[in-house]
């Protein structure tokens, strides 16, 4: 039976757990209904293996910045850097990028200046900012607020586990919550319910392979096939039908991700 076909709107495919047996990791999101994964470049140094792994695999799009917790351990990224990078046609969207103040707050001036230069790229490109936040929710809502002010960009808050209150900000602005494998967490209720809070047609879901896999293989290597369990997850989570949500947040990944949906879908 064909599974309903869903996105894997977040993954790391060239780290070398994922790396090592690729096309084994594909061929099974395949099997799983995973018909399109969007692989993360978190260092621009890394980006022709990147891109590579994208013009191999029809399945795979990409999308390249720099990491918060890098951000001080590699060079500043340009706008010229970043633009250069989304005229590949398979390119996406800009980082991800973001504030993370859990290890690395003695960076967070080097980390403001890294996501407000991705925040440009995201304007003047119209792709998409992809935000990791963790630990920063006052600075990234004020970031983000400021910014959209200044000019208006999309963006989604990729692998949400942030406070309502960061969710709350993002929506207000027009942004995208993304679900990963900690939603499917037993531990995870305060979080669902601000995923229940949020509108449908603001959700999509990703895996962050090799992070964070879901149950029933939470402690192991998480891969884009994984990408269902989690779906499975929100569609309890709205009471809806599995193929519901999928369809559901397949199209708000179309909407967002809009060069990819312009892209015809792998078989």
């Amino acid at each position: 039976m064909t599974q309903p076909h869903i996105v894997d709107s977040h993954c790391h495919l060239d780290f070398d757990s994922l790396a090592s047996d690729l096309p084994d990791v594909i061929a099974r999101a395949l099997d799983a209904g995973v018909t399109r994964m969007v692989t993360i470049c978190t260092r621009l140094r890394n980006a022709p293996a990147v891109q590579a792994i994208a013009e191999a695999h029809a399945p795979v799009f990409w999308a390249g910045g720099t990491h918060p917790m890098s951000a001080a351990e590699e060079p500043l990224a340009t706008l010229d850097d970043l633009i250069t990078l989304a005229g590949h046609p398979k390119f996406v969207g800009i980082g991800e990028t973001g504030l993370d103040y859990h290890y690395t707050a003695d960076t967070k001036p080097i980390q403001q200046e890294s996501l407000r230069l991705h925040i440009e790229a995201a304007r003047q490109t119209r792709l998409p900012l992809i935000i990791h936040s963790r630990d920063a929710d006052d600075d990234m809502a004020r970031i983000l607020t400021d910014e959209h002010r200044a000019g208006p960009f999309t963006c989604v808050m990729h692998c949400f586990s942030s406070s309502p209150e960061l969710a709350r900000a993002a929506l207000d602005l027009g942004f995208y919550l993304s679900m990963s494998g900690i939603a499917a967490f037993p531990k995870s209720g305060a979080l669902r319910d601000i995923f229940a809070s949020a509108p449908l047609d603001r959700i999509l879901v990703e895996t962050d392979s090799p992070y964070l896999a879901p149950p029933p293989h939470r402690g192991k290597r998480n891969e884009p096939a994984f990408t269902a369990h989690t779906a499975h997850t929100g569609a309890e989570i709205f009471g809806l039908p599995y193929a519901d949500f999928a369809a559901q947040t397949s199209a708000n990944f179309d909407r967002l991700f809009w060069k990819a949906a312009a892209t015809p879908k792998a078989a």
